[in-house]
């Protein structure tokens, strides 16, 4: 078999002018960046704002394992079999991060014969729209720092500066740093540190502002820290709010490609799901419900974190609802869970199939605590057994869910054809009551505890010193009453990683809390999750180079 660059040169691609006149786009609403690659602007949603919405369907998966679920993957060949079916529908995902692209998990632009196109500039620079975060963060970061250096008439209490600078790629070396800096009869000295860019809480605006006022709103409210006095401090009182929104007038504007099948595809935003809320931008999902008749997007990692955070941070302030859900497993990631090794996945064994059907099971009751009823789309490898599929099957069954099988690392939109269908009939004939898990106006903790109890599987929630103080600063300020983004590990529904399957008695370990004014949430951090990635020991940037032709990119993945 080819291999997905391979595949991806090779692709027959339109010109991205032609693909967005099939979503009814004109070619003076775009900004057209070469033949493949175009931004749209907000004149499209405001000239189908009146228009009825199309269906959403979101993508979301089990807890994931080192070998990969592919769900990005059948994201993108679920909607390329609507479009095999004759139905107009656009692909709605998120931007790939460096971090990754460079790290251990590798790209974010599908596999085989279901992917996004170009792949090497959608996983690397794309339009730039990450890089004008990074700017944009650290604008207000230099801004702070001059401020205090500068006189501090804000009287910034240089200890108690809450904003990071950002960069975004994984460096464990930037979690932390002492900044000093001497000049003449002044001298400057504050602990500060890097979160990686898409955990940025501009990165977080950008994906929640409705518009360009919007998101100059958001930016002015963020707080970045309090003064001597212990009151809090906002980016307004720095005056810089406009230049911050001007880095980022393009980065707003969502990004239009195809899939290697021609099916539009809307990509715009990369919050992380573990750390960040792990959804693509409010604008370019509304934008397409408005464009097409079905909307299939993605949210990142495990349902316990992206679709929960799709579900009571992104539907709540965007004020949508999904009309069906489908959840990405496979039968090796079952066995894994079951406690085969990752190397004897491939062998047959349906014990372990079984005793890992538990992780599954958990993703299906919780997304059904949300009013909806999931379908399970079973990725499935040439080395899964008949008998392994039939097991998987009847144990969803006997839940009330349905497995459907799908092939589309190796046949695209062709491999996902019974999903489509099943999508359809299900959204047509559905009798699903939508609903959040907590309500916004309970207190921080109350919100924490249902999302941990209910969804995670906790027993309790712990905090440490640090996080109680936090909550109390956020509850002095009166800015308690938003959503909460736990930060956690993607690969449990616990806080600790080692804990597979579906883990009993066990608390959430709560260690800081951190208010997100201006994005409109709160981040709870669980557990060990860092907020800056670092690299593996051998990481994937040791396979990346430009072939000899000078284009073409070897080793994205």
């Amino acid at each position: 078999m080819l291999t997905d660059v391979e595949i991806n040169k090779n692709a027959k691609l339109k010109n991205v002018v032609d693909i967005a006149k099939e979503l009814g786009i004109n070619e003076d609403e775009l900004e057209v960046y070469g033949k493949k690659k175009a931004k749209i602007l907000p004149c499209v949603y405001e000239r189908n704002k009146n228009k009825k919405d199309g269906k959403l369907i979101l993508v979301t998966a089990i807890n994931p394992t080192p070998l990969g679920e592919g769900k990005t993957t059948i994201s993108i060949g679920l909607a390329d079999a609507f479009r095999r079916l004759n139905k107009n529908v656009c692909l709605a995902l998120r931007e790939p991060s460096l971090g990754p692209v460079f790290g251990i998990k590798g790209g974010a632009t599908g596999g085989g014969y279901a992917q996004v196109a170009p792949m090497d500039e959608i996983n690397l620079h794309f339009t730039g729209d990450i890089h004008a975060m990074s700017s944009a963060n650290n604008l207000i970061s230099a801004c702070i720092d001059n401020h205090i250096f500068q006189g501090n008439t804000l009287n910034i209490d240089p200890k108690k500066v809450t904003w990071k600078r950002a960069m975004d790629m994984n460096d464990r070396a930037l979690r932390t740093i002492t900044m000093d800096y001497s000049f003449k009869d002044r001298t400057y000295i504050r602990n500060d540190g890097f979160d990686i860019t898409v955990a940025s809480e501009i990165m977080a605006i950008v994906c929640l502002a409705k518009n360009i006022k919007d998101l100059e709103n958001r930016v002015s409210n963020i707080m970045f820290g309090y003064n001597t006095d212990g009151k809090p401090l906002y980016v307004k009182d720095l005056k810089i709010q406009g230049a911050v929104t001007a880095l980022l007038k393009d980065a707003i504007k969502p990004n239009l490609v195809q899939t290697i099948e021609n099916t539009p595809a809307i990509i715009h935003g990369g919050p992380f799901a573990n750390i960040a809320h792990g959804c693509n931008s409010i604008i370019a999902t509304r934008t397409a419900l408005k464009l097409a008749d079905y909307v299939v997007t993605e949210a990142g990692f495990g349902a316990d974190l992206g679709a929960e955070k799709f579900m009571d941070i992104k539907c709540r302030i965007a004020d949508l609802k999904p009309d069906k859900i489908v959840i990405v497993a496979t039968l090796k990631a079952m066995k894994y869970n079951g406690g085969v090794a990752k190397e004897d996945v491939k062998e047959e064994n349906l014990e372990a199939i079984e005793k890992g059907f538990v992780n599954l099971k958990a993703h299906i009751e919780n997304v059904k605590k949300f009013g909806v009823t999931p379908i399970v789309a079973l990725n499935k490898y040439d080395f899964d057994t008949d008998a392994e599929v039939e097991l998987l099957k009847k144990l969803c069954e006997d839940i009330g869910s349905k497995l459907i099988i799908t092939e589309v690392f190796m046949k695209g939109g062709e491999g996902a054809l019974d999903l489509a269908k099943e999508v359809i009939e299900q959204i047509d004939n559905s009798t699903d009551n939508f609903k959040f898990i907590y309500d916004e106006k309970q207190t921080i903790k109350d919100k924490i505890s249902a999302i941990s109890k209910n969804i995670y599987g906790a027993t309790d929630v712990e905090y440490s010193e640090e996080a109680l103080e936090a909550i109390k600063k956020i509850e002095e300020i009166g800015r308690d009453k938003l959503p909460v983004c736990i930060a956690k590990t993607q690969y449990s529904l616990s806080d600790d990683p080692k804990l597979l399957g579906r883990p009993e008695n066990f608390n959430i370990k709560i260690r800081d809390v951190i208010l997100k004014n201006g994005a409109g949430f709160v981040v709870a951090i669980a557990g060990s999750i860092m907020t800056m990635p670092g690299l593996p020991k051998v990481p994937a940037a040791e396979s990346i180079y430009v072939d000899d032709d000078g284009e073409t990119i070897v080793g994205l993945f």
